[in-house]
């Protein structure tokens, strides 16, 4: 009885030092995080948690529906892939091929119209919108200076930021992005009320435009400036100039940093497989959509191609443009995809008319040597065996 009265005593000291420790050092965000992590029986969080946030709904329009292939879900995932999925986590799993929904599945309670954060993939919406402002004459181009925009950034080597080194994640400031460590960017950004306040701490530490170095930060910087460009929300922009023309069925959600405040654009789209392969299909069609040019054909084709830097094993880029990934000659296909944390994936693939969209809420580890988590390519696997060709 005594030892365990020790203990507990012990325990509380911790507690009270712990707490502390919080609120001196102005941390508060943690206890929303430990809340809805480790509380919860998770070490990080989940792709289905956007209620915790407070939202800004980026309203959908007239809704387009989408065809249905006359191969429509006549071919199944073999039996290697579907323990790929299921240990994944997957739940959702839709290819379009030629313009029309080809194989479409969903698991555990998962369905075509629910909710699901799209992390990171939020960055190549980001991406998009800039392409847009540009087309818009709200942005001069992606060589015009950050400091246009964000006076923050007039002063040293922060004067010479363009918006392409945020766009390219080359520029040189020191976000420490370590989703392990509860201090570092991404766990305050995500759980945190004031990310303007959190973003502007940072500074460039090294020359702009030289190294790739994936940084959420960068894409959070973005959504300040189209802010400050285009006069509204980022969420009402993508409104009227994404979600609405592509004919989204579902209105989006894109989590706040506090109620009324700043969207995370660095991750935290919520949406579904459906509307999410809309923008898929945008950029297969070169940033069309119904013949409608709604992104620039030679920003598409900038924003999908290496950008011009060293990549972070010290080779020549071959895998990032414009906020999107890229796979160069995968079994003969060249690539381009959005990521998301816990494998949300938009894959298109331009030779096959193929885009490949997985949610769910687990990923492999990164493949060594590639930056491309391994389970990216199950999912472009799967769905070439049954539709490719």
């Amino acid at each position: 009885m005594k030892i365990l009265k020790k203990v507990g005593k012990w325990f509380l000291i911790i507690l009270v030092i712990l707490n502390l420790a919080i609120i001196i050092s102005g941390r508060t965000y943690l206890y929303k995080g430990i809340a809805n992590t480790y509380l919860k029986g998770r070490s990080g969080p989940n792709a289905f948690e956007y209620a915790i946030f407070d939202n800004r709904e980026v309203k959908a329009g007239v809704f387009q529906k989408w065809n249905l292939g006359a191969a429509f879900n006549k071919k199944t995932i073999s039996e290697g892939h579907k323990k790929e999925f299921a240990d994944m986590q997957t739940v959702a799993f839709l290819v379009l091929k030629n313009d029309s929904i080809v194989h479409e599945q969903y698991w555990d309670g998962y369905g075509e119209d629910s909710h699901t954060n799209s992390f990171s993939m939020a960055k190549t919406i980001t991406s998009i919108l800039i392409g847009c402002a540009i087309d818009d004459g709200k942005i001069k181009s992606v060589d015009q200076p950050v400091s246009d925009f964000l006076p923050e950034f007039k002063e040293g080597e922060e004067a010479k930021l363009t918006i392409k080194h945020l766009l390219t994640m080359s520029s040189g400031i020191n976000f420490d992005e370590d989703y392990a460590n509860p201090f570092a960017y991404p766990g305050a950004a995500y759980y945190g009320s004031d990310i303007k306040k959190l973003t502007y701490k940072y500074k460039c530490t090294e020359p702009a435009g030289k190294t790739f170095n994936y940084l959420s930060g960068n894409t959070e910087l973005l959504g300040f400036i189209l802010e400050k460009a285009t006069g509204t929300s980022v969420s009402e922009y993508a409104s009227e100039k994404l979600w609405k023309p592509i004919g989204a069925k579902n209105t989006a959600l894109w989590s706040l940093d506090h109620e009324g405040g700043m969207e995370k654009t660095y991750c935290c789209f919520n949406s579904n497989a459906r509307d999410f392969s809309r923008l898929g299909q945008l950029y297969l069609d070169s940033g069309k959509w119904n013949g409608r040019q709604l992104v620039s054909l030679q920003y598409v084709l900038n924003s999908t191609k290496p950008a011009d830097m060293m990549d972070d094993f010290g080779k020549k880029n071959a895998k990032y443009g414009y906020c999107w990934w890229l796979i160069p000659n995968y079994k003969g296909h060249d690539i381009f995809y959005a990521r998301g944390l816990l494998g949300q994936y938009i894959v298109c693939i331009p030779d096959q008319k193929m885009v490949v969209v997985r949610l769910g809420n687990k990923k492999e580890k990164i493949h060594p040597g590639q930056d491309h988590s391994i389970d990216v390519f199950y999912y472009i696997d799967a769905a070439l065996e049954m539709y490719g060709g």
